[in-house]
């Protein structure tokens, strides 16, 4: 996750999971109701596969590879795949070298849910920001959707797609234009991202554009003619001065994120090109539309005081904030708290606004979706004083008891998943709640 700061602070302790009976509601295909019936099933085939999981998780963790560069993480995650009974495995899925799509088709019609994979890193901190974790929860949670599918012969399929780049390459971006959750007619999409604080179904987070910025002047000798050149040095110091003054009336969303790239290399030389790259963030992509309208007018007034001639481009792959599928959200909480878990109530966390970014943003406007979050602590059960993108935070990535946590988290979407898979009327609902919360016009 393209983080800023961190999930707000709060103690958890995952307990050892205890099965609680629920309220029966109208059958499908099944004449079950999903985590009174399936949660002690779900629990236990997830914790067969640990001895299995955590060396993959370990090769992940301990072997941190940037976007698009994740040859063994994508090996790794496609050959234990490969070996599941039922799951169909496309690698370097969509002409991604290291995406993935693994499929599971139950025993008729039914509804699509899917589970979305991350394991890039970061450069310099390695998996400081847990993708090892992410990729477990979702492994596990698909696996677990997949055998009671098979147990109790229901319809409808799971897809686990591995999702790279998330670290500002935009992989689920990618993949989405590719028409990689159209082909496989998904009607939800399930992630979690581990933390330093609480337990949430509930992120918020930030839509982000990223822009590189380059001022063209002229050179001239600075101490023999200055007057004869165009200083683009001056130029984007201007800019950035400018921008110093906007964030004073910038609302409390909107941030405002960059550094200088170069100016020149000598001081007698007055210099003819400087560049820089920002980030622009905002709860949504309305506001950050306005934002970035208010910067380009800083950008641009610099470059006309200067003479000089500015390029202001736009990466590829912004992400849009995230949309939490409310429906979605209450079926985890109800699992994670089944299983032990203390969730953060519904009203408090949506009170709270993360200023991290996703491209699971994008998908959360196509499909209704979660993003859950999950505190993780070392191996004595202390939560670690820094968030994501942090030295120490890396080191709590790869603890056991970081894993133990994930497959928590696994065993919750999963119990979303057979909700979806096994409840009378809960896909509408689901659906429902997503127009009203979902795609947007501003979400292309």
């Amino acid at each position: 996750m393209v983080f800023r700061s961190v999930y707000k602070s709060a103690a958890l302790a995952l307990c050892a999971c205890q099965a609680v009976t629920g309220a029966a509601i109208g059958p499908r295909a099944a004449s079950k109701t999903s985590s009174g019936t399936y949660l002690k099933d779900v629990s236990k085939y997830v914790d067969s596969i640990s001895p299995e999981l955590w060396p993959i998780n370990k090769e992940i963790h301990d072997n941190p590879e940037l976007q698009y560069e994740e040859v063994k993480a994508h090996k790794a995650l496609t050959d234990f795949m490969d070996d599941q009974d039922g799951w169909k495995v496309t690698r370097s899925a969509y002409n991604i070298s290291t995406a993935f799509v693994a499929v599971y088709e139950g025993d008729g019609d039914g509804p699509v849910v899917s589970f979305n994979a991350e394991y890039d890193a970061l450069a310099e901190l390695g998996h400081a920001c847990g993708h090892n974790l992410i990729a477990m929860a979702s492994v596990s949670g698909a696996l677990a959707t997949a055998e009671i599918m098979r147990k109790e012969t229901l319809g409808g399929k799971v897809v686990l797609f591995g999702t790279p780049a998330e670290e500002g390459g935009g992989g689920k971006i990618k993949l989405l234009d590719a028409g990689a959750y159209e082909d496989q007619k998904v009607d939800i999409s399930l992630i979690s991202h581990p933390g330093n604080g609480g337990d949430t179904a509930w992120i918020t987070t930030t839509a982000i554009n990223r822009f590189e910025i380059e001022y063209t002047g002229k050179e001239a000798h600075a101490a023999a003619a200055p007057w004869e050149g165009i200083n683009a040095q001056d130029a984007i110091v201007l800019a950035y001065d400018a921008l110093g003054m906007l964030r004073q009336q910038t609302r409390r969303d909107e941030i405002i994120q960059g550094y200088i790239k170069s100016g020149g290399t000598r001081y007698n030389v007055i210099q003819a090109k400087a560049t820089g790259m920002w980030a622009l963030r905002a709860n949504t992509v309305d506001g950050l539309a306005s934002l970035i309208e208010r910067v380009h007018r800083c950008f641009k007034g610099a470059a006309i005081a200067t003479g000089s001639k500015l390029n202001f481009t736009q990466l590829p792959y912004g992400y849009t904030e995230m949309r939490t599928n409310d429906v979605l959200a209450r079926s985890y909480s109800t699992w994670f708290a089944e299983l032990g878990g203390e969730p953060t109530p519904e009203d408090e966390a949506k009170a709270i606004q993360g200023s991290a970014s996703t491209d699971q943003g994008n998908i959360s406007h196509e499909i209704p979706s979660i993003s859950a979050g999950f505190g993780i602590t070392y191996d004595n059960g202390t939560s670690p004083q820094t968030g994501p993108h942090t030295a120490e935070f890396e080191v709590v990535a790869g603890t056991k008891r970081a894993f133990n946590q994930s497959l928590a988290v696994g065993k919750s979407l999963a119990g979303v998943a057979l909700d979806v898979l096994t409840i009378d009327g809960y896909l509408d609902k689901v659906k429902e709640n997503f127009k009203k919360t979902g795609k947007s016009s501003s979400s292309s």
